[in-house]
């Protein structure tokens, strides 16, 4: 042992001695090191309910990953890394990971073939045929506020549940959709929509249109029930299955007269037209004093102010679309729930004796009124923006 001591000691003096061996001895200590090191990693089941598992390599493979998992090879686990991203990637069972660079999340089960499934557009592998509500919830990093809908063909998409189980089975990759919850209701034939799923039944008459002040006979249609006739302020739970509709009957009938025809003092262009007639409004064109007037009635408004809907007027100049429109008007005056005053909004004036009050909301540079493109539509996305930007949204 000593001469071949000696023998190495002179490696240096005769030029024998390899020039990679400091290298290569140190990656013999870095491996060493390695293999005597335990590293800590988490596995989840089909439930994405995570343990920790201890494992002595630092670069396994996926069968080695399986085994420190409890698996026997005969199981046939698969292993998916989780990686920071939230994504999926599947190891093969020769296939290494090295866990001193990458992260140390693993789903581990047994499977004997994989689905894949969509969420908000990007691709998720499953090792399982049944996936829940709840696990989609947890790939997609969906909050709790954002409801889970499975998209589907020919039929509505299909709220999932965190309880709710689909079979991944079929033909194609499941889609899964994140969406905030909201509800429809049918009032007398128009559909609203809810983001709440309770509604008091006057806001929901006024959000279709309808004047609550008139007398209704007003009955709630849930499909395998008789008709059930609710007051104004009864509160509808949108959730109930099977709910249909809101269905109106005017409590004193006349004597067969029409009601009177939406006043049409003066045209207004085409584009307009068709616009407010398919936007389902409720709309007049007024000659007062001089002035000429787009009256709107029960014109929606954002959530965060006093009143669901108002009557809206847009001054129209005789020369329009020469001439652009500018500002709105409101009646009643417009308020604010948290109680703070609204700027530039007292500008009188009155159609048909009944007093409103304008809001000085004008185009800014950049965005000056152009005849050839611009008209009552585009003026209401003004008018839409204004109310909007006063709740924040």
């Amino acid at each position: 042992m000593l001469d071949k001591l000696s023998t190495h000691s002179h490696f240096s003096d005769i030029g024998d001695w390899p020039e990679n061996l400091e290298c290569e001895m140190t990656e013999l200590s870095e491996d060493a090191a390695d293999r005597g090191k335990r590293r800590r990693i988490e596995v989840a089941d089909e439930t994405l309910t995570y343990r920790n598992v201890l494992i002595d390599d630092l670069t396994p493979t996926g069968a080695q990953l399986a085994a420190a998992a409890g698996f026997k090879p005969k199981q046939h686990a698969v292993v998916l890394q989780v990686l920071a991203n939230g994504e999926l990637e599947d190891i093969r069972p020769s296939e290494t990971v090295d866990l001193k660079r990458d992260d140390g999340r693993f789903v581990i089960v047994e499977t004997d073939r994989d689905y894949f499934i969509t969420i908000d557009g990007q691709r998720f592998q499953w090792p399982c045929r049944i996936v829940s509500g709840a696990i989609v919830r947890k790939l997609g990093h969906l909050p709790v506020g954002v409801a889970v809908y499975l998209e589907q063909v020919d039929e509505p998409d299909r709220e999932i549940g965190d309880q709710d189980l689909v079979d991944l089975d079929g033909h194609g990759v499941e889609a899964f959709v994140g969406r905030k919850p909201s509800w429809k209701l049918n009032i007398q034939g128009v559909t609203i929509v809810s983001n709440t799923p309770t509604i008091v039944v006057s806001d929901a008459m006024m959000k279709a249109g309808f004047d609550v002040a008139q007398s209704w006979h007003i009955f709630l249609k849930v499909a395998g029930q008789p008709k059930r006739e609710v007051a104004l302020t009864d509160v509808v739970d949108l959730r109930t299955p099977g709910i249909e509709k809101i269905r109106l009957t005017p409590k004193e009938v006349n004597n067969g007269e029409a009601p009177p025809a939406p006043r049409r003092d003066f045209d207004v262009l085409e584009v307009d037209e068709t616009y407010l007639n398919c936007s389902g409004y409720k709309w007049e064109t007024v000659n007062d004093g001089g002035r000429r007037w787009l009256v709107i009635h029960h014109y929606p408004v954002p959530a965060g102010f006093s009143a669901i809907q108002t009557r809206l007027a847009l001054e129209i100049p005789p020369t329009y679309p020469a001439a652009q429109i500018d500002m709105f008007y409101t009646y009643p005056p417009l308020a604010l729930v948290s109680g703070r005053a609204i700027d530039c909004t007292h500008i009188p004036a009155t159609i048909l004796g009944v007093p409103y009050n304008g809001w000085s909301r004008h185009r800014g540079p950049g965005s000056e009124w152009n005849p050839s493109s611009d008209n009552v539509v585009t003026h209401l996305a003004l008018v839409e923006s204004a109310l909007s930007k006063e709740v924040g949204e």
